[in-house]
């Protein structure tokens, strides 16, 4: 009720203002027509017969054109449009009146003009000052410097302006775009480049550093959360364009650079109209859908609106919850979801049955590098004759299309994961010369945030106060965001036609201390002082960098900036199937020497030394030629 009284308040004294503003410009318009001296009395007599009228009708536009929606504190040109429409709308209709009832005649000409914009510069100018008084009067608030001077930036500007608490004011701009250098936006000047920041927070004494960059790209992120890093201050930046509405750009949005700020936050676009084609109204099924790429390729794949999505997972959990998740979010959604593992031909073979699959995302797979070193009969069994059985039946099935997920460990593997997956990568690859299935291959590196990468790892040990253990200072890696990923994923299937290697350009490889450097720092802790980085030394079959292609697959560009593609290695077909078939036997005998041997006939390039470290007097004496 109080509230409601103090509003009424308000608008009454508003509206008083504007009633007298009305007599001022009328008789202001006068003075100004006889040259600022005395109006002659009948003149004077005229104008006081006419302002009742004027009043009546100015008053009216005043509430038709809406001026009392707006709050002096937050006065814009949407306000002084409002009192042009009204002032100028309200002076029409007087002429027209007084021209019906003969009075205009006795009007000096210049009146009306003048009396509108008298009255325009009343309105509007005593609005204006309010604002620029309370912007004035309250500059108590932490000093503000703003990373970018575009939309965003802007957006963040108008947006302090209009905070009613001024707990921030904002005290400059920068921008990489030298062009900009001395602009104002919003009355806030932009002082320099990026490069500068450390010196601006010294000499303008800042309290925060808003990065307002959502379309920036990773490497400019990186170059400027250093800078940020630098000052010792803290910062916030704004979501990446994909969560942020065009125009409503809100103080409200900002939050802590996160990692995916810093190593994924590269724009995506993407062909989703060709997408939705490629997979609206049919049956898709996912492998290892329970895991980080499958999941969230389930996620994307159901906004598509699929005829059904059918999940084999061998996780109870992970696929309970996916179902879980998918039936809320998507109830339209016909989902299946079955408990198979990917080596069951028979259950492989009744779901695929069942369901008449059109597209098959093949993500399942033992990932953990260090733990299948020890596991070769394993990831054999599981990567490579898995993958082997699901393309099989996928063709007995006449499934259109099947997508490997493949890795950037492939290439030239120092590692048994790696190793086991090339050799499924050369059966599917050669299989689609055979096969009616178009069969494609997709390969990129690390993902941020999946199951077994370093990420939750280096979050769990900096949680419970360190250690965070790298491997080697210089061991780099590849990296992505899982929805990044996984949308590249499908665009590179709607494009590919069969047989195609598709390598996914990840940008610029990131050292690994790097990462933990930047967990240590966006967690609030001093690098050195609060944890500390412990260099453990390179795990069995780890490699300092990784590649995302072999010399010999010649790397050409495709329709989409993001995605490459590698020509394949053409094998024998007979001695490739008489290979896996001596690696099913090896596997059901639990040969593991024999396993060693086969693995390296089909993948030739797979590191020496690291077979030798691992098996020591058992290495194959024998070495093979590539089939």
């Amino acid at each position: 009720m109080k509230m409601k009284y103090a509003t009424l308040k308000k608008r009454s004294i508003v509206f008083c203002h504007d009633l007298v503003m009305i007599v001022l410009a009328w008789y202001a318009a006068y003075w100004l027509r006889f040259n600022l001296g005395e109006v002659p009395a009948d003149k004077l007599q005229q104008a006081e017969i006419i302002l009742p009228m004027l009043m009546v009708i100015q008053v009216g536009f005043y509430w038709i054109f809406g001026l009392y929606r707006g709050i002096w504190r937050f006065a814009s040109l949407p306000d002084l449009m409002r009192i042009v429409k009204a002032v100028v709308t309200a002076v029409i209709l007087t002429i027209v009146i007084l021209f019906l009832d003969k009075r205009l005649i006795q009007v000096p000409r210049s009146i009306f003009p003048l009396y509108g914009l008298l009255l325009i510069m009343f309105l509007g100018g005593s609005r204006f000052l309010y604002r620029w008084s309370k912007d004035k009067g309250k500059r108590h608030g932490k000093r503000v410097l703003i990373v970018g001077a575009g939309q965003a930036g802007e957006g963040i500007a108008r947006d302090l302006k209009r905070d009613v608490n001024r707990e921030y004011h904002a005290v400059a701009f920068v921008d990489d775009r030298v062009s900009k250098e001395g602009q104002e936006i919003q009355g806030i000047r932009v002082v320099g480049t990026t490069r500068v920041i450390p010196a601006i927070v010294k000499r303008y004494q800042i309290d925060l550093i808003i990065i307002a960059m959502p379309s920036a790209r990773s490497a400019d992120m990186r170059r400027i959360v250093e800078y940020c890093e630098s000052t010792g201050v803290p910062f916030r930046t704004l979501p990446g364009l994909d969560h942020l509405a065009s125009g409503n750009v809100k103080i409200d949005a900002l939050r802590e650079v996160s990692l995916e700020d810093l190593l994924g936050r590269d724009p995506v676009s993407l062909d989703w109209q060709d997408i939705r084609r490629g997979i609206e109204e049919r049956t898709v099924m996912v492998s290892g859908g329970g895991g980080s790429i499958g999941s969230e390729l389930c996620r994307q794949v159901a906004r598509l609106a699929p005829k059904k999505l059918i999940v084999i997972e061998q996780n109870e959990y992970n696929l309970y919850s996916l179902k879980m998740e998918i039936s809320q979010k998507f109830p339209e959604i016909d989902f299946m979801g079955y408990l198979v593992d990917v080596t069951d031909r028979v259950a492989v073979r009744e779901v695929m049955c069942q369901n008449r699959i059109d597209v098959v995302f093949h993500a399942a797979a033992y990932k953990h590098v260090p733990m299948l070193e020890s596991q070769l009969r394993v990831a054999i069994h599981n990567n490579t004759l898995g993958t082997q059985i699901l393309a099989e039946e996928a063709v007995a099935t006449k499934v259109k299309k099947f997508v490997l997920i493949s890795t950037d460990k492939a290439v030239n593997p120092s590692n048994v994961m790696g190793a086991t997956k090339r050799a499924a990568e050369i059966f599917i690859q050669n299989y689609n010369a055979h096969s009616d299935t178009k069969f494609i291959t997709v390969r990129f590196g690390n993902v941020l945030g999946s199951a077994g990468s370093v990420v939750p790892l280096f979050r769990k040990q900096i949680e419970s106060g360190g250690p965070v253990t790298v491997t080697h200072p210089e061991i780099t890696r590849f990296f992505m965001t899982i929805p990044e990923a996984t949308q590249l994923i499908l665009q590179a299937t709607v494009m590919g036609s069969g047989g195609e290697i598709f390598v996914l350009d990840m940008g610029d490889p990131i050292k690994i201390r790097y990462l933990a450097e930047q967990m240590i720092l966006l967690a609030g802790l001093t690098l050195g002082e609060d944890i500390e980085i412990q260099y453990t030394g390179l795990r069995p079959g780890e490699k300092l960098y990784e590649e995302l292609f072999h010399e010999s697959e010649a790397l050409k560009k495709t329709a989409h900036e993001k995605i490459l593609q590698a020509s394949y290695r053409e094998r024998d077909w007979p001695k490739l199937l008489e290979t896996l078939k001596e690696m099913k036997q090896a596997c059901d005998e639990n040969k593991e020497s024999k396993l060693w041997h086969l693995l390296l006939l089909l993948v030739p390039e797979y590191s020496r030394a690291a077979i030798i470290e691992l098996v020591g007097n058992n290495q194959p004496t024998l070495v093979p030629e590539e089939i």
